[in-house]
């Protein structure tokens, strides 16, 4: 299963999108997606998982949770878009992070990529794939493509857009 990982939209969405992940069989949006047409234009290329973030609508609300749980080939996920970072984690999050530690926890809202394992939570790994729109203080647009293979996660590649600007 390849994974196209991407957030912090907030409306625009780089047509670059569709090149880098054509060979994925889903995209997943880790929230401030921004807009529903933009909703419907990454589910309408590919399979499609959300959570919505805080500048998010009403509209976008309804449609997708704050918080997404699933299992995907062997590995339990949770997305969500204002989660912290290990160990910094949100105060909401943490309890539930030590309680029921996923494989992958993934978030937005930072606008700063980071991909990390935490060894305090049994090796989660932890992933942002920074921001792909154009409103915020990132500097270069990105995502995160990966596998996900009998339990394993792999070929782990960051991809830069260019400049939000």
């Amino acid at each position: 299963m390849k994974i196209g990982l991407i957030s912090d939209t907030h409306g625009y969405l780089d047509e670059k999108v569709f090149k880098h992940f054509e060979s994925c069989d889903e995209i997943w949006h880790a929230g401030d997606i921004g807009t529903v047409e933009l909703a419907d234009r990454l589910e309408a290329f590919k399979p499609f998982k959300a959570v919505y973030g805080n500048i998010d609508g009403q509209s976008l609300r309804i449609r997708y949770p704050e918080h997404l749980r699933f299992n995907c080939n062997g590995l339990n996920v949770w997305m969500t878009h204002i989660g912290g970072y290990p160990p910094k984690y949100n105060k909401f999050v943490k309890p539930e992070l030590q309680n029921d530690t996923p494989d992958i926890f993934i978030c937005g809202h930072s606008h700063i990529l980071r991909i990390m394992t935490d060894p305090m939570l049994n090796k989660l790994l932890y992933l942002n794939p920074g921001a792909a729109g154009i409103q915020g203080f990132h500097k270069v647009k990105t995502l995160i493509r990966f596998d996900i293979n009998e339990g394993n996660v792999q070929n782990m590649q960051v991809i830069e857009l260019g400049k939000r600007g």
